[in-house]
């Protein structure tokens, strides 16, 4: 009994030394399994990535703007790439203008020969010695179309008609045929009054709505082309600038042609009103010299 509990804790050691020894073993056996599936996961770390798309290519390509006309864009190379509403706008300006400016140099001309003409009636009007005379003077042909030709005419014509047809123009009856003479010069001055505005009422519809129209066309190229960013969902200045630079055009048509016809307006405005102030004091100088003839009894 005493040589058995002896032994016990002797074969305890042994055991525990056993188990120890035969721990690495049971280690090593165990490798081969994660080993093997080692390949596997070297062979799917070894295939190569799909390659990224090579967008060198686009990145290097230039976007082309401006149309046909990229990198030279003028003002013909903007109205071509315009759109066709904006056309419409442009060759609509550009061709009041165009009348616009035919009028300013048909109405200069107009009052410059006018004004030379009337001159030189004047100063021979003045050496009239009778009624008679005074329609000779202002029916010559130097004076042909002067206004206040015309008037002298149109006065010494209306006595002459009234002598011709029987009647007294002189004392009792002189007022009656000084009334009956300027009733005949006012019928040629309202025909100056519109011989003198011709043209007036184009430059003031030019001159008004001129810029208005030419806004609407920008308005319009402008939309288009907030549109087109919309579109290309892009903001790059390069290829907005050209359809903006096209909407402005239109504006600057649209000034181009109602700034000379709001200043030559205005200007044609002064000399009529100057001229009608002529008009009215030789209106005037007429009645005396014809009042003084029929008093003499000429």
């Amino acid at each position: 009994m005493l040589h058995t509990k002896r032994t016990l804790p002797i074969l305890a050691l042994f055991g525990a030394f056993a188990l120890m020894t035969a721990a690495p073993a049971f280690a090593q056996n165990a490798a081969p399994a994660p080993a093997a599936a080692a390949p596997a996961d070297s062979s799917a770390a070894a295939a190569p990535a799909p390659a990224p798309a090579d967008t060198s290519s686009t990145d290097a390509t230039p976007t082309h703007v401006g149309g046909a006309h990229a990198g030279h864009l003028g003002p013909w190379e903007m109205f071509i790439d315009a759109e066709p509403l904006v056309k419409v706008v442009m060759v609509g300006l550009v061709i009041a203008s165009f009348f616009s400016w035919t009028i300013l140099i048909l109405k200069i001309f107009e009052f410059s020969s006018m004004n030379r003409v009337t001159n030189r009636f004047l100063e021979t009007f003045r050496g009239a010695k009778s009624i008679a005379d005074m329609g000779k003077i202002a029916e010559a042909e130097e004076f042909a179309g002067n206004p206040l030709a015309d008037m002298a005419a149109a006065a010494s014509a209306e006595v002459e008609l009234s002598r011709q047809a029987g009647l007294h123009v002189a004392g009792d009856h002189r007022d009656t045929t000084i009334m009956r003479a300027q009733a005949a010069v006012s019928a040629v001055q309202a025909s100056l009054s519109r011989r003198l505005s011709g043209g007036m009422q184009f430059l003031a519809t030019v001159g008004s709505t001129g810029p208005f129209i030419g806004l609407f066309g920008t308005v319009y190229g402008i939309m288009h082309s907030f549109i087109g960013i919309a579109n290309s969902n892009t903001t790059n200045l390069a290829v907005v600038a050209p359809g903006i630079a096209e909407a402005l055009l239109a504006t600057g048509l649209g000034l181009f042609a109602a700034i000379p016809s709001v200043v030559f307006y205005n200007y044609f405005q002064s000399l009529i009103t100057s001229y009608g102030s002529r008009t009215e004091g030789f209106v005037a100088e007429l009645m005396n010299a014809i009042s003084r003839q029929l008093d003499k009894g000429a």
